[in-house]
């Protein structure tokens, strides 16, 4: 009986491990000191909120396999603009549902005014928004992307 008990407890805790992936928080400093580094890496960095209709119907687009296949390097960031508040509330609730896979980081920063520009600065701060990094290269594109547009931002920064 305590095998089975045990068992039971183990794969329990394995199923519900595997969608309660921890959620980072990270200032903007940290999560560029995070992209521009000089590696083989590209890293798809994806700004967005669990209360933004067009970025919940994005999301998918970044764990696509046809995104990932031939892609080694690739490192997809999902950072969230929810309120710190909301972490255990709303936006680990949402992570769990929709079963995310990817890296959920969540933007720690309060005045957009004082980050947006260094995103980038064309950025209007609206979301859905994605900042492909490369080395010290980057692509910007603000609004919803579908697979295909993403992978050919993602070319264009390995050329």
């Amino acid at each position: 009986m305590k095998r089975m008990v045990l068992s039971l407890f183990v794969l329990t805790g394995f199923f519900t491990h595997a969608y309660s992936q921890q959620v980072e928080e990270v200032t903007v400093r940290q999560l560029l000191q995070r992209v521009n580094q000089q590696n083989d890496s590209v890293y798809v960095v994806n700004f967005w909120a669990t209360w933004c209709g067009p970025c919940v119907e994005e999301l998918p687009v970044f764990s696509a396999d046809e995104l990932h296949q031939n892609q080694k390097h690739l490192k997809v960031l999902l950072v969230s603009l929810d309120f710190k508040s909301q972490k255990e509330k709303t936006l680990i609730p949402f992570i769990r549902q929709k079963k995310m896979e990817q890296e959920v980081l969540l933007l720690n920063e309060r005045n957009p005014n004082d980050w947006v520009d260094l995103i980038h600065p064309s950025w209007s701060g609206a979301i859905p928004a994605t900042v492909i990094y490369k080395n010290s290269s980057s692509v910007f594109h603000e609004g919803e992307l579908n697979l295909h547009e993403l992978k050919e931002l993602i070319k264009t920064i390995h050329h």
